[in-house]
């Protein structure tokens, strides 16, 4: 499994070229985790793919994390303006690109060179002996022994009401189409008026040197009444009850756009989180929040005590799931899994979920209420559980700003 992506392309026409905001921040002093995981400072360098900035736009050098904690919104304005997301075609997507998309497959680890290719381990930390395919990593440097595995279950159709946040997400990258999976969350400058839908940076972005997905595209409450379960054909507008929501704009992690190798996991996969802007395909002003009946509030910096459970929820599309069916996995507390020990460890669950689960979002409880405090990232190749990034301080600085840039 692993950067699993749950990517679903669905396309939405808009005549104005819209920013792709690519958003850079880090965790000060006083906001530091509360586990004693520490947080990296922004790279030297991230881009949301050669070609797409903005003309005549002079080149932002990313600061250096003193020097973002001082950043305005004008700054994150320049910096956005350097890259730029060109809005879905409408039309694009039909049930044949859909049943045909690819789930996004990345392996857990890169192989060291003139190792075999035919199984990646599982990522380590810096400096840790790699283990075997499915084994677990050692209980030090910021991991803890892999937790039970939990089967996923499908969610009953028709889904209830709060579950409709919920969506698949479609893409191209190149010349293929693949799926994932995304939520709908709360838009803090616009309160119950969000079209805000948070997945993971693998789903909207192909890493170092390369550029932003093409035709992204967010379908909530995808078949919720099971028209296309168990292999049944039906017009795709029946599985698509709030049609499909093209992205107009979107962040993505400024560590995965400078680092990442979308084919296997790393040290990048702490901070696999995206959001995109999505418009109404219906041409009108209603809000993603206000037709789907909810959104779901951002949960940054949690204390990991208070992590007492998690649900991840997403649309598996390798075998043997065939992603239709959204599923989830209800784990208890989440374990920690690190890759680099400068940057938070991620959060743990066991899961068999499989390709195409990537960016759905992980649920728990604060206060009696449903917050998201991750999404689907990468995971096992014996598909006995996945990992999401921490959401810190770089998280909730990217929400701010695209928050405040569409209001």
């Amino acid at each position: 499994m692993s950067p699993i992506s749950r990517t679903t392309r669905a396309a939405l026409g808009a005549s104005v070229v819209t920013l792709t905001m690519v958003v850079a921040t880090a965790c000060g002093p006083d906001n530091s985790d509360a586990t004693g995981a520490q947080t990296a400072a922004p790279t030297a360098a991230a881009t949301t793919g050669a070609g797409t900035g903005t003309p005549g736009a002079a080149p932002v050098k990313l600061p250096t994390l003193d020097e973002l904690k001082k950043w305005k919104f004008e700054d994150w304005d320049k910096w956005a303006q350097q890259n730029v997301i060109t809005p879905a075609v409408q039309g694009f997507w039909d049930l044949q690109k859909i049943l045909k998309a690819k789930p996004y497959k990345p392996g857990p680890a890169k192989e060291p060179s003139g190792q075999p290719t035919a199984a990646q381990p599982t990522a380590q930390p810096t400096g840790a002996t790699p283990s075997q395919p499915g084994s677990q990593p050692p209980a030090d440097n910021g991991n803890d022994p892999l937790p039970k595995v939990v089967q996923e279950k499908p969610v009953p159709h028709p889904y209830a009401k709060n579950f409709h946040v919920n969506g698949k997400l479609f893409f191209q990258d190149g010349a293929q189409e693949y799926v994932c999976s995304g939520t709908v969350i709360s838009d803090p400058a616009n309160p119950g008026k969000s079209n805000l839908v948070w997945t993971a940076s693998h789903c909207l972005h192909g890493g170092k040197g390369g550029k932003s997905h093409t035709n992204i595209t967010f379908a909530p409450a995808f078949n919720s009444t099971g028209v296309l379960s168990g292999g049944k054909q039906a017009p795709l507008a029946q599985a698509e009850p709030y049609g499909e929501w093209g992205a107009v704009a979107g962040i993505v992690s400024p560590t995965w756009a400078d680092e990442a190798d979308p084919e296997y996991g790393g040290p990048w996969s702490q901070y696999d989180f995206g959001i995109i802007r999505v418009a109404n395909p219906d041409g009108s002003k209603k809000s993603l929040e206000e037709v789907v009946g909810g959104s779901v509030p951002v949960w940054f910096n949690a204390p990991r005590d208070q992590i007492s459970a998690v649900s991840s929820y997403g649309f598996p599309a390798g075998k043997p799931f065939d992603g239709m069916e959204l599923e989830h996995c209800d784990s208890g507390k989440p374990v920690r899994h690190t890759i680099d020990p400068s940057r938070p460890a991620m959060l743990t669950i066991g899961c068999n979920g499989t390709g195409g689960d990537s960016g759905g979002g992980w649920f728990a409880t604060k206060d009696g209420k449903q917050v998201l405090v991750s999404d689907t990232s990468i995971g096992g190749n014996d598909n006995t559980w996945e990992a999401g990034p921490y959401l810190d301080d770089v998280a909730q600085h990217a929400l701010e700003y695209i928050s405040k840039k569409t209001k």
